[in-house]
């Protein structure tokens, strides 16, 4: 049989798979805390076919009843640093606290692969075989606005399966910090000791969204570097904004090979919710998150609609290649985008 073959039946069979999800099924079945129920739901909010986004947007409105009071973390750092196993070592602690643990993976970069998570859940071998956890990565949508909605979706998908710790991984590459922080109570920055700025690929803006710093791989005669590394960023943080949550970002050292730091890194977690629990900030940050997500993926979904129509594709590009000569500035192109979308509505109503 030819690839290309295969790769047909491989579609029409997900296909298939897809008509077979029903909000009303999976549901009770998430309540339940059923894992593979949990997967399946995830491909189908993730699913673009019209009739899956039907039972998509009916299974997340069921699961948006109840007010989540789960802890949603996200984690940052460049390839290298160390996420895969600080969440393994991590990961560990906080499922013997007695918690439920579901990682999920923001890649932008890659809409094959779905990111480095697919190589996490074989570097994960412990924490993936656990009952309480759950690995799973998140499809890169096309665009950052679609990875933010199947992040946010799937999020919602773990808290309704009973997952209680929420941690959200991001590889890194810049703006999939902006938007995972968008999404999340807590965010969590790791950096590597001896490698400035500009070789760890963070910039200033980056490190103002940490709520705390890690210095990771503190260990093998790298102690010393990371502990001054450590008094270093904790001198540069003091000269960032104040944050609405009253939070000072901390900066810590870590080991996950010695299993050194872990618990402070948990114990930091536990006095950030307390406080941002009890000053309200938790909640006002839950719904100005929500606010937010209405007016960026709305207007997500609108380049989606130009991008679907050959006709307004072939327009916006022109309009790039104008902008790329100087032919034309960039708030008129704008203008003259939004003026044929709105003429391209008008005829299809026309047309209905």
């Amino acid at each position: 049989m030819s690839s290309k073959k295969k790769i047909e039946q491989w579609i029409s069979s997900r296909k298939k798979r897809l008509k077979s999800f029903k909000a009303d099924e999976l549901y009770p079945l998430l309540l339940s805390g059923d894992k593979p129920a949990l997967s399946s739901a995830i491909t189908l909010i993730e699913s673009t076919h019209p009739e899956a986004r039907i039972e998509a947007n009916k299974l997340i409105d069921m699961c948006s009843a109840s007010p989540s009071k789960s802890w949603r973390i996200g984690i940052t750092g460049v390839p290298g640093v160390g996420k895969s196993t600080l969440i393994e070592a991590f990961g560990s602690q906080i499922l013997d606290a007695g918690h439920k643990l579901a990682v999920l993976a923001v890649d932008p970069s890659s809409n094959v692969s779905g990111g480095s998570i697919l190589g996490d859940k074989t570097r994960m071998n412990t924490l993936s075989r656990e009952e309480n956890a759950f690995i799973r990565p998140t499809a890169a949508a096309g665009n950052l606005g679609g990875v933010a909605r199947n992040s946010r979706d799937a999020m919602l998908l773990c808290e309704t399966a009973g997952f209680d710790i929420i941690l959200i991984e991001t590889v890194g590459v810049g703006q999939s910090e902006t938007m995972v922080h968008g999404m999340v109570d807590y965010f969590l920055l790791l950096l590597l000791a001896g490698a400035g700025d500009e070789l760890q690929g963070m910039k200033r803006g980056i490190m103002e969204l940490a709520d705390t710093i890690l210095i990771t791989k503190a260990d093998s005669g790298n102690e010393k570097a990371s502990e001054l590394a450590a008094r270093s960023y904790a001198n540069a943080v003091h000269l960032f904004p104040g944050k609405d949550s009253n939070w000072i970002t901390n900066v810590l050292t870590t080991s996950s090979l010695d299993q050194k730091g872990l618990g402070k890194v948990w114990e930091t977690l536990n006095s950030f919710f307390h406080l941002t629990q009890r000053n309200g900030y938790f909640s006002m940050n839950r719904r100005n998150q929500n606010a937010r997500f209405l007016r960026e993926n709305f207007s997500h979904l609108i380049l989606n609609d130009i991008e679907a129509h050959e006709s307004l594709k072939t327009y916006l590009n022109e309009l790039e290649k104008k902008l790329e000569s100087g032919a034309i500035n960039p708030g008129h192109a704008v203008d003259l985008l939004f003026l044929k979308y709105k003429a391209f509505l008008l005829s299809q109503t026309k047309n209905d």
